[in-house]
């Protein structure tokens, strides 16, 4: 699922236009994000935790050399789920397939004519 089709889903709910909604959208993630910086964590009841974390310095190997490779530190956002979408998730019987997105197409072989 993308953005556009969260859009498009809570526009039909609320009998919005899709524009007046993905605005809306646009700038609920906006506030998430600026949560996220000026305080490090945000709290979405009933749907999960994000959090900002700091993964150690560590090392590496090159993968193409076999050289060591220093990583430095870097700050990454986690998501712990809230309990009721863990619990939800977890009653599931099977994992959806997510739908066929639109990518690159196969061009079909040409075939020669004898």
């Amino acid at each position: 699922m993308t953005k556009k089709d969260i859009v498009r889903q809570i526009s039909e709910e609320i009998g919005e236009t899709q524009l007046k909604t993905k605005e809306i959208v646009q700038l609920t993630f906006n506030a998430i994000v600026e949560t996220l910086l000026e305080t490090g964590r945000i709290e979405l009841r009933k749907f999960g935790v994000f959090e900002v974390k700091q993964r150690k310095a560590r090392k590496a190997r090159n993968p193409q050399t076999g050289d060591p490779v220093e990583v430095p530190p870097k700050n990454v956002v986690t998501f712990k789920p809230g309990k009721e979408m863990e619990e939800r998730v977890r009653a599931l019987k099977a994992i959806p397939k997510p739908p066929a997105r639109g990518g690159k197409k196969k061009k079909a072989a040409k075939v020669k004519k004898a």
